[in-house]
């Protein structure tokens, strides 16, 4: 038994990733391909590196016979998702890959993103996406809210710390390196090859970020108390990737060996001998995170390095690992493809 899924917002980049995992998933067969501005047009014509693949024909939301969909995966920009799912039919499944149901209080949604949450009943039934940390709430869930690719990023690193009791929650600083699709398909001035191919710049510095919302929610619930990370992401001049640079205090040797154990069965985490720190290129197209421990000349500091492809598992591996669970499938199906390298 195959299964029909729906991609909605195929042009962007995650929509495209999307279909290029599912194309070889043995299970999911897609049925429908959205993209308002581009509908009529072939997936083809938008991205030629598929046109190898027998494709339905791009359309708006509102063609969709979802009546013959089990499963959508929204790739929709922020703010959109939320009347869309409401509407949809129930017995549809859905895995959002923006940010409308990251966030459990309202009121938070409306201080990051900047207006009033219009699902909140969706909101609250919504499981948060990250596989490894909340499988059974997944496993069960009609809509997944995927984490932002940052936020993935980072509480790989650092999850097992806090839960653990291994760092001081105080004084954690995080420094982002992350490739410009991060920022979306759509024409913007400063995402020009000339304006980025030989700079490296920071961004929403300064306790700005959006991402940081899913912080504060996700590592005050760890540790049962309020934490506020030291944040800062860079856009450096490569296409995918996020590398975080988390500088922590705490024994090199047991974060280490913390992060070994809570890992240790994890079929897409690879924690790195002690000592060693991945690099962007080690995961490129893969939904595999890179995870090293490097400890500091003084004792009791540590860095930890935290490395994915923000397209892959950052976001569209991570949806369709999610999908994987909501379905009753085998977690790893169509994602244990290796990275691709140079």
């Amino acid at each position: 038994m195959s299964y029909n899924v729906a991609i909605l917002g195929a042009s962007g980049y995650t929509g495209a990733e999307l279909v290029r995992i599912i194309a070889t998933h043995p299970l999911m067969r897609i049925a429908a391909l959205s993209a308002d501005r581009k509908a009529g047009q072939s997936m083809a014509s938008v991205y030629p590196q598929l046109r190898h693949l027998d494709l339905p024909t791009l359309c708006t939301i509102e063609e969709i016979n979802f009546d013959e969909i089990d499963l959508a995966f929204a790739a929709l920009p922020h703010g959109l998702s939320q009347a869309l799912v409401r509407d949809l039919p129930r017995h549809v499944k859905v895995v959002d890959l923006g940010a409308d149901f990251r966030l459990r209080d309202p009121a938070e949604y409306e201080k990051w993103y900047g207006a009033p949450h219009v699902a909140v009943e969706l909101q609250k039934e919504a499981a948060y996406g990250l596989t490894e940390f909340y499988r059974d709430e997944i496993r069960n869930a009609r809509l997944v809210a995927g984490t932002g690719c940052n936020a993935a990023t980072v509480q790989y690193a650092l999850r097992p710390l806090i839960a653990g009791g291994l760092i001081d929650l105080d004084d954690i600083i995080c420094d982002l390196k992350n490739g410009v699709s991060g920022a979306g398909r759509s024409l913007k001035e400063n995402m020009l090859f000339a304006e980025r191919s030989t700079d490296v710049q920071g961004y929403a510095q300064g306790g700005k970020h959006r991402h940081l919302g899913e912080f504060d929610q996700e590592f005050s619930a760890l540790a049962g108390r309020k934490v506020e990370i030291m944040f800062t992401p860079h856009l450096v001049p490569v296409n995918r990737g996020i590398l975080a640079s988390c500088y922590v205090k705490g024994d090199a040797q047991a974060i280490h060996a913390a992060l070994e154990a809570q890992y240790a069965d994890e079929p897409f985490i690879v924690v790195l001998p002690f000592g060693s720190a991945p690099g962007m290129g080690h995961v490129t197209g893969s939904n595999y995170c890179h995870i090293g421990v490097v400890g500091d000349r003084v004792s009791g500091r540590a860095l930890v390095v935290s490395t994915l492809d923000n397209l892959n598992k950052g976001s569209s591996g991570q949806a369709v690992q999610n999908a994987n669970l909501m379905l009753g499938l085998d977690e790893t199906a169509g994602l244990m493809l290796a990275p691709v390298f140079p």
